[in-house]
């Protein structure tokens, strides 16, 4: 098990960017993939961004490609999600997820959660 901290959320104008964090505790987080979801008022949580074991494959929905960008840096045991060019429809509570094997676009597929940040964007 891992646990998964995120940090990085906040208001934003339409067209901003931002960072989000997401902080892995114990040793293991290299045999991890990791995923992000978002999840807006009223909605089902859904898919973002994904990226395997070695960070070196990544995926994304439909609805961020090209304006988000997921890495992570293994010495610090720290997910990142990029967003660019960001839109009032991003508006949501953004989570990170992790599960050890490949990497997922499935919700059920994850074990792991962090508690959530909140992304904001004025229009």
């Amino acid at each position: 098990q891992v646990q998964l901290v995120e940090s990085g959320g906040g208001l934003v104008q339409a067209g901003g960017s931002l960072r989000l964090s997401c902080a892995a505790s114990g040793r293991t987080f290299s045999s991890y993939a990791m995923g992000w979801f978002r999840q807006a008022p009223g909605k089902e949580r859904e898919f973002v961004a994904a990226q395997s074991r070695s960070g070196l494959s990544t995926y994304y929905a439909d609805s961020v490609k090209g304006r988000f960008t997921t890495s992570r840096d293994t010495a610090k045991n720290t997910v990142y999600l990029q967003m660019n060019s960001l839109k009032p429809e991003d508006t949501a509570v953004y989570y990170c997820a992790g599960r050890r094997g490949a990497a997922a676009t499935k919700e059920y597929e994850y074990d792991d959660w962090g508690q959530g940040t909140q992304v904001t964007v004025s229009s």
